[in-house]
């Protein structure tokens, strides 16, 4: 092992080399956590005094504790994403406001593919492409971006062709037990390495960790079908016992199952009773996510406690 400080370590080198190749990129960056290589980006690509468009649903909106105002220097600018993607009429909508009519000029633009609110949904390429051409850099929140390969057979190089910097999560579906990586032009991760050190994110002799994450990358791709298919399971489930909750028979493309119960407290304390562990995401609104550690008799289980579950909030009080 060498230090990662100095870009020492052979195994991160070859980590990040490996990285680089599968998403068409010239060099990247191992970084601890998917969220780092997030703020990262936006320190990179976000000019101060000016705003970076984002989903309102997106990760780096909700759900990095406030990271972009205190880590960075532009603003986040929320814009509709109910169907999990940005529409280029609304990126365009707000760069005319920008340069015209007095709003916060954008200087980059934040998507997150697969968009885990919407379900796990994957963009389609071309309304990804549709917005890079509107000429702001993109970063692309890829953190379960081998989800969308492989539900899609979109690769993950073409999803990451029109953005200007990639970050995938190693410890999501890939099963890695820690890390993720920023990739981007080598002049950009140059740079991406001195922000890794002003947040604290220099590693040292990181070797250790970067092994699994190789594993992860060459190993762990193509058993995502599994969990997708574990997903789908899950998800007729859940549309079975609760047929207004949100989910249509055959709408859970990867391996991210959101609904609405009518109870979502009740819900979760029944599956925790049965051994099955969920949570929320936003208030009322359940999440299964299916992974390495879930095999299919964890998905019986799971679906025999949904079977059983409250199915309305008048049942919850019934002896």
């Amino acid at each position: 092992m060498g230090d990662d400080g100095y870009g020492e370590d052979p195994t991160v080198n070859r980590l990040e080399e490996a990285f680089a190749v599968r998403v068409g990129k010239e060099a990247a960056l191992f970084v601890p956590s998917g969220t780092m290589g997030n703020q990262i980006a936006l320190r990179l690509l976000g000019v101060p005094g000016t705003a970076v468009l984002a989903g309102r649903h997106q990760h780096v909106v909700i759900y990095e504790h406030g990271g972009a105002g205190t880590n960075g220097w532009a603003q986040l600018q929320p814009i509709d994403d109910g169907d999990g993607t940005l529409r280029p009429g609304d990126v365009a909508d707000a760069i005319e406001a920008g340069r015209h009519h007095h709003w916060l000029v954008p200087s980059a633009v934040c998507v997150e593919n697969p968009h885990m609110p919407a379900g796990g949904r994957p963009w389609p390429l071309e309304r990804l492409e549709a917005v890079a051409a509107l000429g702001l850099p993109v970063h692309l929140d890829g953190a379960r971006l081998f989800n969308a390969e492989v539900a899609t057979g979109v690769p993950a190089a073409g999803y990451a062709a029109p953005a200007t910097t990639v970050m995938c999560c190693l410890s999501k579906g890939l099963a890695a037990p820690v890390g993720s990586l920023l990739a981007g032009s080598a002049a950009l991760m140059a740079e991406a390495r001195s922000e890794r050190q002003r947040l604290g994110g220099a590693m040292r002799q990181a070797g250790v960790i970067a092994a699994a994450g190789l594993v992860a990358l060459t190993t762990m791709v193509a058993r995502l079908r599994e969990d997708h298919a574990r997903a789908a399971r899950l998800a007729a489930a859940v549309v079975e016992r609760w047929p207004d909750c949100g989910l249509t028979p055959g709408s859970v493309p990867t391996n991210t199952v959101i609904f609405r119960p009518p109870d979502a407290a009740a819900v979760l304390a029944h599956l925790r009773a049965k051994g099955v562990l969920a949570g929320t995401i936003a208030p009322g609104v359940v999440r299964f996510m299916t992974h390495l550690d879930v095999d299919d008799a964890g998905i019986d289980r799971a679906c025999r406690a949904v079977a059983s579950a409250p199915v309305s909030v008048a049942e919850r009080s019934r002896p």
